[in-house]
């Protein structure tokens, strides 16, 4: 029993794969999987992936990539889509300092997007972050090099009662105690596994057992070659693309670095997973 809290099978480099990815995700063990969409573009292809796989949750956001593209009516179309789906969260959201301070001006993910300003990010963020606080939405929150701005956005705001996820979480363990104390839960990333990441190891070995999850954020964020046990065909530029059934091998791992045995990891992600987003049809 499986659950990726962080994914987006609806992204183009999974697409040509989709059957065979569905079945190795299914004989992996997965049962539940949240697929954040980003834009109003794709939240369609999100929807249309809950109808057709019953272990799928749907997220629908505006991710911070995405916030300078955004169209006038986004908000509204975002309101409908949590209309007609009552069991979906609100994510991706976030802020995002790299895209504006180190990202390459011809980064190939980035191309064609209008790289929004910290603050236009913000506004964007805490609208949706009180549009899920008025729905008892679950939240998925999307953080790089921003993570002290975070907590001061946090601080002041309304937070859902059910609590928030923190993807990839990549901060400090001093920050994720503050995070904790407003009701962050904390995934951990399968990329995380290679060896230069041994700091945030520490960090997740810090962590409330019962504040912990757990994703893939494929077809980003790829395992270690060691512990890729579903490699897919690269993207055009050489790529490696994260298969999403490469959870079971993100379990493994996690489990050793905590030093759980794995029905232990998973009986606590189960129930961490419920609390947060909810059971199935809820």
């Amino acid at each position: 029993m499986l659950i990726d809290a962080h994914n987006h099978l609806q992204d183009e480099w999974l697409a040509p794969h989709l059957e065979a990815i569905a079945r190795d995700c299914e004989n992996a063990g997965i049962t539940a999987a949240v697929v954040n969409g980003t834009s109003e573009a794709d939240w369609p292809l999100v929807a249309a992936l809950n109808r057709r796989f019953e272990w799928v949750r749907p997220s629908f956001g505006l991710h911070p990539w995405d916030c300078g593209n955004a169209g006038p009516g986004w908000r509204g179309a975002l309101s409908r889509a949590l209309e007609a789906h009552p069991a979906a969260g609100v994510g991706e959201i976030g802020i995002d300092r790299w895209i504006l301070d180190r990202a390459r001006p011809d980064d190939p993910r980035l191309a064609d997007l209008r790289r929004a300003p910290l603050a236009e990010q913000e506004e964007a963020f805490l609208w949706q972050l009180d549009l899920a606080v008025a729905h008892n939405r679950p939240v998925t929150i999307h953080c790089i090099d921003a993570w002290g701005r975070l907590l001061e956005l946090l601080r002041p705001a309304r937070l859902p009662a059910r609590g928030f996820l923190l993807h990839a979480y990549a901060g400090s363990a001093d920050l994720a105690r503050e995070f904790a104390a407003l009701g962050a839960y904390f995934s951990f990333n399968g990329a995380f596994l290679a060896e230069r990441y041994a700091a945030r190891h520490q960090v997740f070995r810090q962590l409330p057992r019962d504040r912990i999850l757990v994703e893939t954020d494929a077809p980003a964020m790829p395992l270690p070659l060691a512990h890729d046990r579903h490699p897919l065909p690269p993207t055009p530029t050489g790529d490696r693309i994260n298969h999403p059934a490469n959870l079971a091998a993100t379990y493994v791992g996690l489990a050793g670095i905590l030093g759980l045995p794995g029905n232990d990891l998973e009986a606590t992600i189960a129930a961490n997973f419920a609390r947060w987003f909810g059971q199935p049809g809820n």
